[in-house]
């Protein structure tokens, strides 16, 4: 048997179906799992094979919808897209708690994104900073110039910072370029025009230009959002209100003063975060990133990273919760204007500026928070989450649909969520 070869020549001039057969020989795939690769109904594979390059398929990931979200008065209903259980109950329930107070109030600021430039072998670097601010309003009209329609609705090119850094290569003269990016996420404006400005901005400053593109560190296009959680809505079994309300700003604590503990902490809010910028079609590569950042960047000395949410108790005796956070959302452009889903998804939530959508964004990423928090803090974290996983263990043992539950519950009566029961459970209620 000859030894398989992975260099392919061509194989994106091929058709999908050509593909597919091309790997399932590669793979040795059965007719089942080549099943697997089928455009769902409604996706047009045309469509999708322009997206990317040698598609072959789709990824479906579940497909939920948050409920009891009022967000600046407004009602909605909320579309998140990932795999992990609980986050969308966790945020319905959070949003359920917030909605007695009036909900979540979100503001935003202009959705100005960061080109950057990068200038390398300039013999005067502050003279040169000095040169390009001189320059300023040439070079902004310049880059407006590029795009004339973004422009017209209000955006563009606003304005220039000029940094000077220190690097293992030497000084650098890094050029920002602010553009306001409407209702687009901006990368290909942003880029456009970092990459027209180059050369001028290398010979103002006397050397020679490498890198122009955009940041995903986006300190200009930040969203704030907060809620109360009334404290008497929080009362369980084995706690009173005021109680829960102190072991959760006790949890915030823990994120406030550990880096290791806040690395999990702001994993959870990208959990809700991430899921609803999946299912709108925008970057959630870039919102993480950015995300992380932030809260590395804005982090108080001595801490190398920080919360992106924060917990105090008002007059009330309420719990107050807050967030902070880029959110570089856009509705034009980029698969939130191609892909059906994401477009069905958009309207579903009845958003018309990116603005508004990244304010309900980070609403979700703060109720997700919460939620995880509150179970943290009282009943663990495992309960609600064993529950799910003990029914897909149940399904990935081979129950049937009428098995389902009764395996899964006495996996988590049992304390035993784990394959091997689940296999022996079923056997027992197969074989009695």
């Amino acid at each position: 048997m000859s030894e398989r070869s992975s260099e392919i020549s061509g194989f994106y001039r091929r058709s999908i179906a050509e593909r597919r057969e091309a790997i399932r020989e590669w793979g040795g795939l059965s007719d089942a799992e080549m099943a697997a690769y089928e455009f769902p109904p409604g996706i047009d594979p045309a469509t999708i094979d322009r997206m990317i390059e040698n598609v072959i398929g789709v990824f479906p990931l579940p497909l939920g919808v948050a409920t009891h979200f009022r967000v600046n008065g407004v009602d909605r209903l909320v579309p998140m897209a990932l795999e992990e259980p609980s986050v969308v109950a966790a945020a319905s329930n959070s949003a359920k708690v917030a909605r007695s107070s009036g909900g979540f109030f979100a503001s935003s600021s202009p959705p100005v994104m960061i080109g950057q430039v990068q200038l390398l072998e300039v013999p005067d670097p502050a003279a040169a900073r000095h040169r390009i601010l001189a320059e300023r309003e040439r070079l902004l009209d310049a880059a407006n110039a590029l795009d004339p329609v973004l422009v017209k609705f209000g955006g563009g090119a606003k304005d220039l910072e000029v940094r000077l850094l220190e690097s293992p290569r030497g000084p650098m003269v890094v050029v920002h370029l602010l553009v306001d990016a409407r209702d687009a996420g901006g990368m290909n404006a942003v880029n456009t025009m970092c990459e027209a400005l180059g050369p001028e901005l290398a010979r103002i400053a006397g050397g020679r230009f490498r890198l122009r593109i955009i940041s995903n560190l986006a300190i200009h296009r930040v969203v704030r959002a907060r809620a109360t959680f009334p404290a008497a809505a929080l009362a369980t079994e084995n706690a009173t209100g005021p109680q829960v309300v102190d072991a959760i700003l006790e949890a915030y604590a823990f994120a406030v003063a550990d880096p290791f503990r806040c690395a999990t902490h702001n994993k959870g809010i990208m959990n809700g975060i991430s899921a609803v910028v999946i299912a709108t079609g925008n970057d959630f590569r870039a919102i993480e990133a950015g995300a992380h950042s932030f809260a590395a960047w804005t982090a108080a000395p001595g801490h190398v990273i920080r919360p992106l949410t924060a917990y105090e108790k008002d007059a009330n005796g309420d719990l107050v919760g807050s967030i902070e956070v880029p959110m570089p959302v856009g509705l034009v452009g980029g698969a939130t204007a191609v892909h059906p889903t994401a477009k069905a998804n958009v309207k579903l939530l009845g958003v018309k500026s990116a603005r508004e959508l990244g304010e309900i964004i980070a609403s979700v990423g703060l109720a997700q928070n919460f939620g995880a928090l509150r179970a943290l803090a009282t009943e663990g974290i495992q309960r609600g989450h064993m529950e799910l996983h003990a029914r897909n263990l149940a399904v990935s043992a081979g129950a049937r649909p009428d098995e389902i539950d009764r395996v899964a519950e006495r996996l988590v009566r049992e304390r035993a969520v784990r394959f091997d029961r689940a296999k022996a459970i079923l056997d027992e209620l197969r074989h009695p």
